[in-house]
Formats: structure tokens, sequence, C-alpha cells
């Protein structure tokens, strides 16, 4: 097994009832943290996992969702990163977020909301049991700043998505806990000042480096990586600047010199790996975030639209082609924003343009032509499927590790890594009038990516060239929309890339569940516009 933090999923429940808000979350372990320490141990692992699925015991398109199927749709589908894919009349849900149609009761916005409710509370269960558990000082210590640093990374992406939310640090006294800021929204300005950033500077004065921990867990150098992230939007440039050069200077991280291999299981936990959510093996089967792989694989079209053209893969469990559902297909304003002879490209988009030959992958699958859904789909989710000595009588060689749940595929999803380190620094450095600093970490991310150094060096023209370097370096890596909202840019960028319903000062949020502010009794109260 090669995730440390995958625990026993029996030891979660679902607590149940008629109404479900984001205080309904699965309850934790068994006896006390005050009396037996394993249990104050199971409640941070059992946070970590939180990350791969809020509740071990849904489907992809369930309740409860941080990483899966709705977060894809609400980040790389949203921004003009991607497209819903797909046929027409699969998933209005996600077609409506991908066309600015959103209303308050989508559920997947709902299942956002309540799987990161979910994930906080079970930070808030750790961090409380730890405070109890006779465990070593030192322990206890480190392991509440992993909690904070999970706790902040999770109120960074609600703020993100809704803007000001209820601020929740504490464990509720019981399921009818009268306390108002459960049901009440707090500023945005607060969230920030009282949680993601307090939370961030514990784990970065708390947490051990990369070298000193167990892979998987949070470090020092995680801690400092996203709340320099969080300066840069607060546009506190000094403070990221600071945090980002402690990172460079920690030699605890270097760029890969193959951009592609970061998408595969080669580079998981690789030296350019500054925080990454975990997958591995449970119970002899595939662990992974629940759809994260089959909703972004290429899809055929199995007669749903254009004439069904079966396409043998012989030694891959998909015979007739298919690999997945052939959502969050890479747009045609992606593939435009990359330079001539830029690397990253090829690892970022499987592109099948009509006029060439099917794509053959790393590990030799082949991908439909165009009698398929989409022309293009999103490499980096691509996790290689041959069984242990292959299948269908065709003997292959395995690549990635696979038990033949492609739902569950063990693929790490990547949250931070050093390329953006050095563009979050480049980026403070530019601001701060240091733009030699700012070049220098702009070129050694073009130069992994076989590009010249770049030509920009007036402030504003070096401001745009090192967000144009964001977006080529990590596009389809969750984060476009959000940067594109923080740089004032999402109205224009929206519309120009065919996103014309997208409302100014309206769709930079989305919508609060209508079923929260009905839970709430209407404490809540919605986002403008909705």
């Amino acid at each position: 097994m090669k995730n440390i933090l995958l625990i026993l999923l029996g030891s979660f429940c679902i607590m149940t009832g008629c109404k479900k808000n984001f205080l309904t979350v699965p309850i934790q372990g068994q006896g006390s943290p005050s009396t037996d320490p394993q249990v104050a141990l199971n409640e941070v692992t059992g946070a970590y996992n939180a990350l791969i699925t809020p509740d071990p015991t849904q489907s992809e398109f369930g309740e409860y969702d941080i990483h899966g199927i709705y977060f894809i749709t609400v980040t790389n589908i949203m921004s003009d990163d991607a497209d819903k894919g797909s046929y027409n009349g699969d998933q209005p849900l996600a077609a409506n977020i991908d066309n600015f149609q959103i209303t308050s009761d989508n559920t997947y916005v709902a299942g956002l909301w309540r799987g990161y409710y979910a994930g906080i509370s079970r930070t808030n269960i750790a961090i409380d049991g730890l405070a109890h558990s006779p465990l070593p000082a030192a322990q206890v210590i480190k392991s509440t700043a992993e909690m904070r640093f999970l706790r902040a990374y999770l109120y960074f992406n609600m703020v993100r998505m809704f803007g000001g939310v209820p601020l929740v640090l504490t464990v509720p006294t019981g399921p009818e806990n009268q306390d108002s800021s459960f049901y009440h929204r707090a500023t945005a300005g607060d969230i920030y000042s009282k949680a993601i950033v307090p939370d961030l500077q514990y784990a970065v004065a708390n947490l051990p480096l990369k070298s000193a921990t167990d892979v998987g867990r949070a470090t020092k150098g995680a801690a400092e990586t996203l709340l320099a992230k969080v300066d840069v939007y607060l546009k506190n440039w000094q403070e990221a600047d600071s945090l980002t050069q402690d990172v460079i200077n920690s030699g605890q991280y270097q760029l890969m010199p193959d951009y592609s291999i970061l998408w595969r299981q080669a580079g998981d936990n690789c030296a350019e790996s500054v925080f990454e959510v975990e997958t591995g093996i449970y119970g002899s089967a595939d662990y992974g975030i629940p759809g994260y792989v089959e909703y972004q694989g290429a899809r055929q079209d199995n007669g749903m639209g254009t004439p069904f053209t079966p396409w043998n893969n012989p030694g891959f469990d998909q015979p007739s082609g298919d690999d997945g559902y052939g959502f969050d297909a890479p747009s045609t304003s992606l593939q435009a924003a990359y330079d001539s002879g830029d690397l990253r490209q090829a690892a970022t988009i499987i592109n099948l343009p009509a006029s060439s030959p099917p794509d053959t992958l790393f590990d030799g699958f082949v991908v439909p032509t165009m009698a398929g859904i989409s022309a293009r789909y999103n490499y980096k989710a691509y996790h290689s499927e041959i069984l242990p000595g292959g299948s269908l009588g065709v003997t292959l060689k395995q690549i990635e590790v696979y038990i033949a749940n492609r739902s569950l595929c063990q693929k790490n999803l990547h949250i931070l890594r050093y390329a953006e380190v050095l563009l979050l620094d480049a980026e403070a450095a530019n601001e701060l009038g240091n733009s030699g600093t700012a070049i220098a970490d702009l070129n050694q991310v073009r130069a992994r990516a076989g590009l010249p150094p770049t030509t920009a060096s007036a402030q504003s023209d070096l401001r745009l060239a090192i967000w144009n370097e964001r977006h080529v370096e990590l596009a389809m890596e969750h984060d476009r929309f959000w940067d594109i909202v923080r740089q004032g840019r999402a109205a224009q960028l929206m519309i120009a890339s065919g996103k014309t319903n997208f409302v100014a000062g309206v769709n930079e949020l989305l919508p609060i569940p209508s079923t929260e502010i009905a839970v709430s009794g209407g404490s809540l109260t919605q986002n403008p516009g909705y």
C-alpha cells in the first residue's frame, strides 16, 4: 500500500435524517481521544481521507464532494480551460454550470457545500481530539498543525467558491447546536483573517520539512506555499515573496526535467511535489477519488449521437475504445494559449483532429478517433488501466498500479507543486518592483517547457506574461477560474472564450445552496444575482 494515510472505511458511519446540512457529517472513531491515543490519530487520518471522499459510502454522483466530479465541474469546466464534454444531453446540471445558468438548487453546488463542511468538520473533530489526547506534546502539536493546514485549504476553496461562508472552528455540542455562527455567513475577510491565515501561520511554525515526515503529510513547505498563494490573493506581496523565497531556499524541491511524468504514477510525490491528495489500495482494490479518472476519460459515442465504431485496444479492459465519460474536454481557447514548441501542450491535451491518426498514449492505449464524443481530452487525468499480466489474451507490461476499478483509480491529485512556487514568487517579486527575480523565476518554468526566455520587461507586460504562464503551466489543474477572478479578468476571458452568459458581479461566485438556506431558517443569505 503506497498511501500510509488510508484507514478502515468501516470506521465511518453517516448520521441520517430527513434534512441534511453541512453539520450532518460522518462520525469518526470509537472510544475517546482522551483515553485512547489511537482514536485521535484515527481522526487525523480520517480528515486526510476526506480529501479523497468525505463520504466513503457514496458513488461519484453522491451528496458529498471535495475533489470529485462536482469539483472538476466548478473549477475546470466552468473556466476557459474546458467545456463540459460528453454528449449534449448528458449531465444537464454540469451544462448549466458550464453555461453560467446556475441556480441555487443545483445539486453539484450543494454537494460541494456539504462535502467541504464535512471535511472541515473532520479537521475540527481531530483538532479537538488532539487537544484532549495523552499523546506526547510534540505529536499533538505536529498533528494539530497538519489539521489546521487542511482546514485552511478547505476554507480557501470555500471562500473562492462562495465568498463569505459560516465560520465553523469548533465541534458542535449536539445536533441542535444553537451557536448562531453555524448558520450565519462570516465575511470573506473574516474567513481569511480568522481561519485561513492563522491556521496556515500555525502550520508554518509547527510542521516539519518534506524530508523529515511521512509521504502524504502536510509539511512546512506546503503550508508556506499555500499561505503565499493566499497572500497573492490578498495582494500581500512582501509576505508572499518572503514565503516563496523560503520554500525555494529550503532545498526540498526542484522542477522535474520531464513535465509529462508529473501526471503519471511515476511522478507521484516526486521532487516537484509540494502537496498532493494520496490515493492507493484498500482491501485489495483501487481506492481513489470517486469518478475522477472515469469522468474525464476518452469516450466514444456508444450510439448516442454519431455512429458507433468499435475501437480495439488489446490488453486493455475497454476493447471498444471507451476510457470514460468524456467530460472536462480541453477548450479551443486553451489549445490556442500554448506557444509553438511548448512541450506542455502534448502532456496536457489528448488532441484528436479529424485529419490525424488516432493518438497513442504513454502506455499504448489508442484513443478513439473523431467518431468519439470530443476532439480533446484531459491527459493529466489519464490513468493506465493495464491489468497485471494484461488481458484479452494480450500480455502488456503493467505501468501503473490498477486493480480494475476505473471509478476509483489510484490517481493522486496534485494540489501544490514547485512550478507554482516559482510563479507565485515571480508575481510577488514583479509587484514589488524586483523584475530580475521575477524574470529568473519565470524563465525556469519556461525552460522546462522548451521555450525561450521571456521578452517581457516592463512591470505590466511581465505581470501578463506571468499570468499567461500560470495558464499553460497549471492548465486543467483546477485553479484557472479562481485565478482569473482574482486577476479581475473573469468576465473578459469567459466571454472571449464563448461563455457569453457570464455576468460580471454575479458569476464570480457560486450560489449558496437553497437547501442550506432553508435548513438555516433563512439565516444564510444568498449571493447577489441568484
